[in-house]
Parts: structure tokens; C-alpha cells; sequence
């Protein structure tokens, strides 16, 4: 049942429904794992870690909700569901229990590294699809490269 109609093509809704619906797993599980490692992290950088952990979950969270928002605004139904995120993240498992605080920078870097490269090929497969879209990838992809040069920094 289609209740928004897109103006795009069917062809180009099929390219930018599946970049939107796999941006929003990637960005839900991004903020989720996130906020497990915010919790859990330990360590003389403890409080700098946790912090700059929650500015993760805030720009995933701001992010998803766009990203959501536009697959709506093209008719498409977005899916957040907890069992969706978890058969379709890009991103790797997350420590049980503590996390030493460079163990969770490192975790970081490389989930962050994850959602990066899969939202560059978002860019690139909406580029003629719907550019509109392609924007909001590449302002998300710069958001995520900003924090994922930042936890590189941590660890040095």
C-alpha cells in the first residue's frame, strides 16, 4: 500500500529505498552500540570516552531520523524494528561486559569505519537515482568521518 507516492521512477525508488533502509540499520546501530560502550568503558580516559561516545549517539540519532523521514517523504516505509537492524548492520560485534576505554575507541574507529564505507556506496548509487537523497548521505558520511578521525586521534 503506497500512501505517499514518490516522483522518482520505480526503478530509481527501488535504488534509493534500499540505500535509505540500509543507512537507517547502520545509523539505529550505530547509536546502539554506542550508548553499550558508553556504559561499559573503563580507563584513565574514561570520562573523555563517554562523552564523545554520546556525541555518536547524537549524530546517529539525528541522522536516522532524516534519513527515516525521507524514505517516508518518497512513500517508502522505513524500518527501525530491533530484529531488521540486527540481520542487516554492517557493523561488527560489540565487547560483552567492560571495555577497556582504547578497546572502545578502537571498537569505535572500526564501526564507524563500517557505516562509512557502505554509506559511500549509498552516495554513489544515488547519484542519478535521486540527488536529493545523495545529499543527505554525503552530509551524513562527513558527520561520521569528523568523529571517526576523532577516535583515531584517541588512540594515536
Amino acid at each position: 500500500m503506497y500512501v505517499v507516492k514518490s516522483p522518482l521512477s520505480d526503478a530509481d525508488l527501488k535504488t534509493v529505498s534500499e540505500a535509505l533502509q540500509g543507512a537507517l540499520v547502520d545509523l539505529v546501530d550505530l547509536s546502539l552500540v554506542a550508548k553499550q560502550i558508553h556504559w561499559n568503558v573503563v580507563g584513565p580516559r574514561f570520562r573523555t570516552v563517554h562523552l564523545q561516545l554520546d556525541e555518536v549517539v547524537d549524530t546517529a540519532r539525528l541522522h536516522s531520523d532524516t534519513v527515516a523521514e525521507r524514505a517516508a517523504t518518497l512513500g517508502v516505509s522505513p524500518d527501525g524494528r530491533a530484529p531488521t537492524v540486527a540481520g542487516s548492520s554492517g557493523i561488527g560485534k560489540v565487547p560483552d561486559g567492560w571495555v577497556k576505554d582504547t578497546d572502545a575507541v578502537g571498537t569505535l574507529v572500526d564501526a564507524l569505519g563500517a557505516v562509512i564505507t557502505r554509506m559511500r556506496t549509498r552516495v554513489e548509487s544515488t547519484a542519478e537515482a535521486d540527488p536529493v537523497s545523495q545529499d543527505i548521505f554525503i552530509e551524513i558520511t562527513a558527520d561520521l568521518e569528523k568523529h571517526h578521525w576523532m577516535f583515531q586521534a584517541e588512540n594515536g
